[in-house]
């Protein structure tokens, strides 16, 4: 009995050590990226694997603000004002997951953010509650207006294409700050399966999407206080 609680006790201490270090690396991690270009994990992915991808970064203020309201719209309406969570979103999806985890989202800007830069690819309870706890930090020590310049430059726009110049240059052969409403309101569309949503050919749902992406981004610019204009 001794030895039994003996050997809980190290691997107790063990665990809490790991927590610990990982806590640290997040840590580090936001400081550092809040100074530096962020990478996502499946940007590092890539690279560990030998394949390349493509992610020019750029700032907020050279990307269309209509292509800042158009993702904003379709993903996270209310991020301006929210604390990185939508928490009435969550409590809807939690309480309808199953035992793999929700089969939805709901995850805001600040949360998908989290997850590209520390976390890894699939749905589990157990992930989105840590994703939940680092949405929730970054909220309180990175600006609205760095949480969605750092999403818009890691999130995936196809296979090995990250970020909305890699994007608005792959699919439309522009710059980012060229894109129009209705090129901002179609890249909006591709975000939920980038990998499978191709933004220059739409399917016919996407077309449909992106028409009420056009008419709720301009309404949404203007309610983009927490930004700078």
């Amino acid at each position: 009995m001794a030895r039994r609680r003996f050997s809980f006790a190290i691997l107790a201490r063990g665990v809490g050590l790991v927590g610990l270090a990982l806590v640290l690396v997040f840590a580090a991690l936001v400081a550092l990226y809040a100074v530096a270009r962020p990478i996502s994990t499946l940007m590092l992915g890539r690279t560990i694997e030998g394949k390349s991808y493509e992610r020019v970064y750029v700032r907020l203020a050279d990307i269309a603000p209509v292509a800042v309201a158009s993702v904003i719209a379709s993903e996270d309406d209310g991020f301006c004002h929210n604390d990185g969570v939508d928490w009435d979103a969550l409590h809807e999806v939690m309480s309808g997951a199953g035992r793999n985890g929700p089969r939805r989202g709901a995850s805001t800007i600040t949360m998908q953010t989290a997850k590209n830069l520390f976390l890894w690819p699939g749905r589990s309870a157990i992930r989105k509650g840590i994703e939940i706890g680092m949405a929730l930090v970054l909220g309180k020590v990175w600006s609205k207006a760095h949480i969605v310049e750092v999403y818009l430059n890691v999130a995936e726009w196809g296979d090995g294409v990250y970020g909305v110049e890699a994007a608005a240059e792959r699919y439309f052969h522009k710059r980012a700050s060229q894109l129009d409403a209705r090129e901002s309101a179609l890249l909006a569309t591709s975000l939920p399966n980038p990998i499978k949503r191709n933004a220059a050919h739409p399917s016919p749902m996407q077309r449909i999407l992106a028409a009420r992406i056009v008419a709720r981004a301009s309404d949404t610019i203007e309610q983009l206080d927490c930004l700078p204009q």
